[in-house]
């Protein structure tokens, strides 16, 4: 489904990312860990066209990905779910999910994704009317990611969905990522520096540091990997 190929970006002539290869199979959850400053929030931006490459191929469902329109990835069934959740503060959870369905495929879908919406996330719908910015870290986490599947995407793209919560809440929202992806069939690319837990659940996985990637394998190859239970695993 997602093909990166060489990819190099940066700011200001600072290298970000260094000839970064991945690849992601449609149906996959895969998961992509390193260190702060890795690079991993600059290649989800790349991918979405905030940050233009320098160099290097990315190719979505066959088609050159850098030959559309940033503003037009979406339609295309990529959605991004930024690192820091990023709701509208001052819209309720309702418009901030009807933002979120903005897309063709999201206004087709709009009452079938709304149900599953708040079946997955019972909170979202008692809280439907309440402003986004009233929320508690979690829920706006939850939001967050529900504005996500609004657009009905076909590649979901999760940034740090466990930052700034506490162990308990971060467990959760796992779950809720894991049971979406596997009752919805979606193909899910996620950054996470919640290592054990994020390799726990993957299929595949990558290890980005400085800019490059130093390993990747199945869930079963990077957990037996000396150098992932020595850095990332604490074993």
């Amino acid at each position: 489904m997602l093909e990166i190929e060489g990819l190099c970006a940066g700011y200001g002539g600072v290298p970000a990312l260094n000839g970064v290869s991945i690849r992601v199979e449609s149906g996959e959850l895969a998961v992509i860990v390193g260190p702060n400053g890795a690079g991993k929030t600059t290649l989800f931006k790349t991918i979405s066209g905030i940050v233009p490459p320098t160099s290097g191929a990315i190719r979505f469902e066959g088609r050159d990905l850098l030959a559309v329109a940033p503003s037009s990835r979406a339609h295309l069934g990529i959605a991004h779910v930024p690192e820091g959740r990023q709701v509208f503060p001052s819209l309720t959870v309702f418009e901030n999910l009807e933002m979120g369905a903005y897309t063709r495929a999201g206004r087709l879908g709009w009452n079938n994704n709304l149900h599953r919406i708040y079946a997955w996330f019972p909170v979202l719908a008692e809280r439907a009317k309440t402003q986004a910015g009233a929320l508690s870290g979690g829920q706006q986490q939850m939001l967050a990611i529900a504005r996500g599947l609004a657009s009905s995407p076909r590649l979901l793209m999760l940034d740090e969905p466990s930052m700034g919560l506490g162990p308990a809440i971060a467990d959760d929202i796992f779950e809720r990522v894991v049971a979406i992806h596997a009752e919805a069939a979606l193909t899910v690319l996620l950054v996470e520096q919640r290592v054990a837990e994020a390799l726990h659940y993957a299929d595949r996985g990558y290890v980005l540091e400085a800019g490059r990637v130093v390993l990747e394998g199945s869930h079963d190859e990077l957990r037996s990997n000396d150098r992932i239970r020595q850095a990332y695993l604490g074993m």
